[in-house]
């Protein structure tokens, strides 16, 4: 696939449309070879692709959900199969996953979330009301009236894989706007989505600029909602885009994000140092630390700190990066020339009340690598303990032992976030104590594990506060709120008096 070079077109109403503007797209790890050119859409064009999921949501809407549900079991029993090479490969080629990496985004979470939704979703229509022998009652999970925005991200496939599919399978029509860094496996998700039988228009491709797409689809008055995942920032316009325009859509449009992330990794004096310091590395560090969910701030006892700190170093010390076709690799590059120049930034600010431990090396002359970073400082609202770095930089602030439960505090409050958080502890009442202090700091918990690596039908993922509306994909809050229900009276004995019998002079 590598030695390819693949022409990549927008999909509306089923077609494959090609235009004047086209943008390469190239491999992190080695940014000099092209995989291939997607092409850009024009406003009209996108007009065109809400246009088509309109047309086509009628039919759509209306078909047996076991018939919409055997086209994503389908897609899923393909990726199994014959389609889980290209998936994988086209992941580690285009967003520079290892192949271990790759597998469990791109093939695993894919195939997961387009089964459990189906399960999820079987056992949202099974939920009915009370009825008794004169009536029946019944709930119509009824698709919500318009298009569905989707918009993904770069660094996982399978969140590109459910974002539109989720609202399809309840009856919706789509929208998607991949992430331009992720066109690659995009392209070719729209391939597999298409040999498993989705019908035309029901999910279209759209690339380009994004600021002009959504400017067009956000104001449409069939806008029906928006299924999000990136940054925080991008989130807050939307949803400023949407308040302001309340008055002019056909019915309120449902904004599912799951935005931004500043992670952490709180150990109390009790915690098992090794375990610590292998989940700081691999929740830090997998993926170049481009997961929402990756460990990014740690909170360490004084007296843990030599410890874990020697360890997580020789860790480092072993870890190799490159190219992700040599499978000895354990990191890739980040994902573009941006994405370096940002975390490069973010490196260079540990010289401001931080200081590196180790790592903090950057070079991008051939691939967008950045050496495993660990950082220590003593302030604990430093920059690298606030704001979301989205690279492979962990920072820690070591706690004096006595003040755990000030430190909890510190956890709680210092960042706008609120997507996952690890506590490591023996003691079960520091276990007790954290869990209650942190309730709202982290939307998925983990105890004595890695903030990352959540699974489907395993543990519903999202966060709240500035993380998102903890909407948990892949479970069954996700799916109800692409749907709006009816309810149906039927009444098997109706009066034919209108008088009721108190008013009954004996």
């Amino acid at each position: 696939m590598a030695d390819e070079q693949i022409d990549i077109p927008l999909v509306i109403g089923g077609e494959d449309v090609r235009t004047a503007e086209t943008a390469p797209v190239t491999m992190p790890h080695d940014h000099r070879r092209t995989l291939g050119e997607y092409h850009k859409a024009t406003p009209s064009l996108v007009t065109r692709a809400a246009d088509a999921a309109v047309a086509a949501q009628d039919e759509w809407s209306r078909w047996p959900f076991e018939d919409r549900a055997a086209v994503l079991l389908k897609a899923a029993e393909l990726l199994t199969t014959t389609w889980r090479d290209t998936i994988n490969g086209a992941t580690m080629l285009g967003q520079s996953k290892t192949v271990f990496q790759a597998e469990i985004d791109a093939a695993c979470e894919s195939i997961d979330f387009w089964r459990y939704n189906a399960h999820y979703a079987q056992e949202l229509l099974d939920e009915q009301p009370a009825s008794d022998h004169t009536m029946w009652n019944q709930l119509e999970y009824r698709a919500l009236e318009g298009f569905v925005y989707a918009i993904t991200p770069f660094n996982f496939t399978s969140i590109a894989a459910n974002l539109p599919t989720a609202p399809a399978l309840m009856g919706n029509t789509v929208v998607w706007k991949p992430a331009s860094s992720a066109m690659f496996s995009a392209h070719y998700l729209m391939r597999l989505l298409g040999e498993a039988g989705i019908p035309p228009g029901v999910i279209n491709l759209v690339a380009g600029d994004a600021a002009m797409i959504s400017s067009v689809l956000l104001t449409r008055r069939d806008l029906a909602g928006v299924h999000f995942t990136g940054s925080t920032e991008v989130f807050n316009g939307i949803w400023k885009t949407i308040g302001a325009s309340a008055g002019t859509y056909r019915s309120y449009p449902r904004i599912v994000g799951e935005t931004g992330g500043k992670d952490f990794v709180l150990a109390h004096p009790s915690a098992d140092p090794a375990a610590l310091a292998v989940a700081i590395v691999r929740g830090g560090y997998e993926f170049q630390g481009q997961k929402c969910s990756a460990a990014s701030r740690a909170y360490i006892p004084q007296s843990l700190w030599k410890d874990v700190r020697d360890r997580i170093v020789a860790m480092i010390d072993d870890i190799r990066v490159g190219d992700v076709r040599d499978f000895r690799n354990f990191m890739g590059a980040v994902i573009d020339e941006r994405a370096f120049e940002k975390i490069s930034r973010y490196i260079d600010s540990a010289l401001n009340g931080a200081s590196i431990v180790a790592g903090g090396v950057c070079d991008g002359s051939r691939g967008y690598f950045i050496q495993p970073t660990l950082v220590v400082t003593t302030d604990p609202a430093h920059v690298l303990m606030r704001e979301e770095i989205f690279g492979p930089v962990v920072t820690a602030f070591v706690y004096d032992d006595d003040a755990w439960s000030k430190t909890l505090t510190l956890v709680d409050s210092t960042s706008p976030y609120a997507l996952t958080g690890a506590i490591f502890a023996q003691d079960r009442r520091a276990v007790l104590e954290a869990a209650s202090a942190l309730r709202y700091a982290a939307g998925n918990f983990y105890i004595n594990d890695k903030p990352t690596g959540a699974v489907v039908g395993q543990q519903p993922f999202g966060g709240a506060r500035g993380s998102g509306t903890n909407d948990k994909a892949g479970s069954k809050l996700n799916l109800a709120r692409w749907v709006s229900a009816r309810t149906v009276k039927e009444n098997f004995s109706p009066p034919r008096d209108y008088r009721y019998p108190f008013m009954d002079a004996e």
